[in-house]
């Protein structure tokens, strides 16, 4: 069998990004909308809804980690299951993905977000866009431009570290991909989302904040430069970092 079509590669990343947004981002618009009305446990606040404190950012990382284990199972070997911008940006930055296809990939990322956004408005509902925001990133109460870049940089570093070890180095034993990498977005989901949203991810970040526009909800485009330039600085710096240990 030979390797697929760009066309075929760029459903196959659409439909990925499409499910990540689906039910990730769906599920931290679902914690909030089960949140709405609650009282806070306590004066700190932590959390989305407060009441869970980090199980909530625990619940939404383990959604996260699930989706992104099936996706890359299920369509790793068609695509390559980049799901994300700032992975493809730093796989053609190393020379292992041709830039010619890089627009395709990134086009199909953000037209699939989208839609998963789209399409979950259309499943849960107006409080989903209304209280919900579904589930779009923006920083934290107190969290500064420069503190969330940070934050996503440092986030999107370790995963792509850990995709560049796990996925992309011929050495790494075959099968625990899907596995690692899910399990790593939602660890750091879990320690940073309370920052910025623990976004990690242009295309993730887009598509809710594209369904909002569409349907009534919240207008956060003035942050997303911090979910371009964090997640993409983060991914590229892990890719040459990790051809700097290993180079022989």
């Amino acid at each position: 069998m030979g390797v697929p079509s760009i066309g075929r590669r760029a459903v196959a990343e659409g439909l990925g990004t499409l499910l990540l947004v689906y039910f990730g981002a769906g599920a931290a618009a679902i914690t909030l909308m089960l949140a709405n009305g609650t009282t806070p446990a306590t004066s700190f606040s932590i959390g989305i809804g407060a009441l869970g404190g980090l199980g909530d950012w625990f619940a939404i990382g383990m959604a996260f980690a699930i989706i992104i284990a099936a996706a890359i199972y299920a369509l790793g070997r068609i695509s390559g299951a980049h799901l994300n911008p700032a992975v493809t940006i730093a796989l053609a930055a190393t020379r292992r993905f041709p830039w010619s296809d890089s627009a395709v990939y990134i086009m199909a990322q953000c037209i699939g977000a989208a839609l998963g956004s789209i399409l979950f408005a259309l499943s849960a509902g107006p409080d989903a866009v209304l209280v919900g925001g579904l589930g779009a990133t923006a920083p934290f109460p107190g969290i500064t431009m420069g503190q969330a870049i940070l934050a996503e940089a440092i986030g999107t570093f370790v995963l792509m570290l850990v995709i560049m070890g796990v996925a992309v180095d011929s050495r790494a034993p075959p099968g625990f991909a899907g596995l690692v990498i899910g399990l790593t977005v939602g660890g750091v989901i879990t320690t940073t989302g309370n920052i910025a949203g623990a976004s990690l991810n242009p295309a993730r970040t887009f598509g809710p904040y594209l369904a909002d526009t569409l349907f009534g909800g919240p207008n956060l485009w003035v942050h997303l430069p911090i979910y371009i330039i964090g997640p993409v600085v983060g991914a590229v710096a892990a890719a040459f970092f990790y051809d700097w240990l290993t180079d022989d």
